[in-house]
C-alpha cells in the first residue's frame, strides 16, 4: 500500500470517525514514529565538525531583564513587539525624548567618546536620558572547549545589555582577567536583541582587538555599533547554514525573523567524543525542534546521541504558558538529551515542567539575583564530557 493511501485513509477515518477512538489517537500518532512514514525522506547531510574532548560552560548572566512586567510595559507602550528596537529609549541609547522615541544615532552620540574605556560615566549619562535603565541585565556565557589534543580554548557567547550589570558580573567570573590576557580568543554574538548584544563596549573594554563573529542579518544600526564601540579586531559575518569553527565546535546561522526588528539567530554545535552532540544557544528563537532536527540533518556526532543542550529555549520567557508550549515539553523526550542545562527565556515555570517530566536537568544555586534552582543561574557552571 503506498503512503498517499494510507495518508488519505488515516485522514478519512479521522474525519468520518471511521475506526475505534480515531480522533483521540490522533495526539498519539502526532509524537509517534508513524508520522514520519507521511513526510519526504531526505538523506541526511553526516558532516563531519571533528570532535572535542568536553564542554565547560560557565553563566556568566542568563539574567536579561529583572522585571517581566516592566520590559513588556515598555515593549506595549513604544508600540509593540515589531517596532525597531533602537527607538524604546532603553539604554545605552536613551536621549531624553521618551518612551518609543529614541534613535541609535541620538544616543550613540552622548556616549561615543567614552565607550569602551570608560562605561561607569557612560552609564550614568545614558541612565538618566533613559527609560527603566534599572531594568536592564544580559545574557552571557563563557565556553571552555577542550580539544583532544589536550589544548583548552575559550569563547564567549553574547555580552549581555547593560555596562554596569554585565562589568560586575565579568569581574565576579573572572572574564574581565581573561579579556585582559587574551585568553579568550572571540566573542560569538547569538543575534542582535538587546539584551545579548547592546553591552558589547563591556567586552572591548578588556579587548578591543577580540574577534567578533555575528550572524548575518544584523541592521545597519548593529553594525555601526561595532565600530562606535571601539572595535579594532576581526569582524565575520557569518552566512546563513553551517560554520566550522575549530575541530568539535560549529556555528549555525538561522535566517528567521524575532521580534524588535531582530533577524537571525547563530547557534552552536559541539560533538563531544564518546559522548555525542551538545547544542549551545542564546535564545534559540529557531525553535528547540527546528535546532535539534538541524543537527539530526546536518552533521555527524558521536554515537549519533543528543548528549547536552544549553541556553535560553525560548518557551515561556514571560513565565506565561499556553497548552501548546506542553506539546514542545512531551516532544524533547524524542531526543534523548542526557543533560539538559537552561535558563533565560526558557522560563522557570517550563524548566519546572522539565523536572515534573522526568528530564534531565542540572539545577542551580539561585544566586546572584536568579531567580530559582530550577535552571542554571547566574555564577552556575555545567559540563558536557
Amino acid at each position: 500500500m503506498s503512503e498517499n493511501i494510507q495518508r488519505r485513509d488515516f485522514l478519512k477515518g479521522a474525519v468520518t470517525g471511521t475506526g475505534i477512538g480515531a480522533l483521540a489517537a490522533m495526539g498519539l500518532f502526532s509524537y509517534s514514529g508513524m508520522r514520519k512514514k507521511l513526510f519526504p525522506q531526505k538523506g541526511r547531510k553526516m558532516v563531519d565538525i571533528g570532535a572535542c574532548r568536553n564542554i565547560k560552560v560557565t553563566n556568566i548572566s542568563e539574567t536579561s531583564w529583572f522585571d517581566n512586567h516592566v520590559l513588556m510595559g515598555d515593549i506595549k507602550g513604544a508600540g509593540g513587539l515589531l517596532v525597531n528596537q533602537y527607538t524604546y529609549n532603553w539604554p545605552p541609547f536613551g536621549n531624553g525624548t521618551g518612551l518609543g522615541k529614541g534613535s541609535y544615532e541620538a544616543g550613540i552620540q552622548q556616549i561615543k567618546d567614552l565607550i569602551p574605556h570608560d562605561l561607569d560615566k557612560a552609564w550614568q549619562i545614558i541612565a538618566k536620558k533613559s527609560v527603566n535603565p534599572e531594568n536592564a541585565g544580559g545574557y552571557a556565557c563563557l565556553l571552555e572547549v577542550e580539544e583532544l589534543s589536550g589544548n583548552k580554548r575559550k569563547f564567549l557567547l553574547d555580552s549581555g545589555w547593560s555596562y554596569k550589570w554585565m562589568d560586575e558580573c565579568f569581574k565576579r567570573e573572572g572574564i574581565d582577567k581573561m579579556l585582559e590576557n587574551r585568553e579568550i580568543e572571540a566573542l560569538f554574538i547569538s543575534h542582535e536583541h538587546f539584551d545579548h548584544y547592546w553591552g558589547l563596549p563591556v567586552t572591548l573594554k578588556y579587548d578591543p582587538t577580540i574577534t567578533i563573529y555575528i550572524p548575518e542579518g544584523f541592521y545597519p544600526e548593529g553594525k555601526k555599533y561595532i565600530k562606535d564601540s571601539g572595535h579594532t579586531g576581526k569582524l565575520v559575518e557569518v552566512k546563513n547554514g553551517l560554520y566550522k569553527h575549530i575541530p568539535g565546535m560549529a556555528t549555525y546561522v538561522f535566517p528567521v525573523p524575532i521580534i524588535c526588528r531582530v533577524y537571525g539567530e547563530q547557534s552552536i554545535y559541539f560533538n563531544v567524543k564518546d559522548k555525542g552532540l551538545v547544542s549551545v544557544t542564546g535564545c534559540c528563537h529557531q525553535g528547540i525542534i527546528q535546532f535539534a532536527e538541524t543537527a539530526h540533518n546536518e552533521l555527524k556526532y558521536e554515537k549519533d546521541q543528543f548528549h547536552g543542550i544549553y541556553g535560553g529555549l525560548h518557551i515561556s520567557p514571560f513565565e506565561d504558558w499556553d497548552p501548546k508550549y506542553d506539546d514542545l515539553v512531551i516532544s524533547l523526550r524524542n531526543y534523548g538529551f542526557e543533560r539538559i542545562g537552561c535558563n533565560h527565556c526558557t522560563g522557570v515555570l517550563c524548566a519546572k515542567k522539565f523536572i515534573s517530566a522526568g528530564y534531565p536537568v542540572v539545577e542551580g544555586s539561585a544566586r546572584f539575583r536568579s531567580k530559582d534552582k530550577a535552571y542554571l543561574g547566574n555564577g552556575d557552571v555545567i559540563t558536557f564530557g
